[in-house]
């Protein structure tokens, strides 16, 4: 009995746990342009995010999209998601060209017949790493 209550207590605490972080984190996933040049990563910390582009020449490497788990998550750890993503592209700068809400995903309620689609709503944010 007492391993037990010992596993419930475990397993509850690892739950909690994942409910805490798992709302403020940041899905991403990158896609690097073809025919690009392939660079070697920079430094996270020299990377600029920008909010429109520069006037200066400048080559596209590709683009990250990043999309926040709740409308909790600090604007600091979504540019420092996109410092880390452009980094890989070998980007001196990410330029943010789009952050809206949009439809993320769907699920279906209901009985066989009469069944519903319901929209799930969430913030999607894409920066060119130049």
């Amino acid at each position: 009995m007492r391993y037990f209550t010992r596993s419930i207590a475990s397993g509850l605490a690892t739950a909690m746990l994942l409910i805490a972080t798992g709302c403020n984190t940041v899905s991403t996933s990158r896609v690097q342009y073809l025919g690009g040049p392939k660079l070697a990563p920079t430094d996270p910390a020299q990377v600029q995010i920008l909010r429109t582009e520069p006037t200066r020449p400048h080559i596209r490497l590709g683009e990250i999209r990043a999309e926040p788990y709740s409308d909790n998550v600090e604007v600091s750890k979504i540019e420092d998601t996109f410092r880390k993503q452009a980094t890989k592209l070998g980007a001196d700068a990410a330029v943010v060209v789009y952050d809206r809400t949009q439809v993320t995903g769907a699920y279906v309620t209901g009985p066989w017949f009469g069944r519903s689609v319901q929209e799930i709503q969430g913030r999607v944010i894409v920066a060119v790493a130049i």
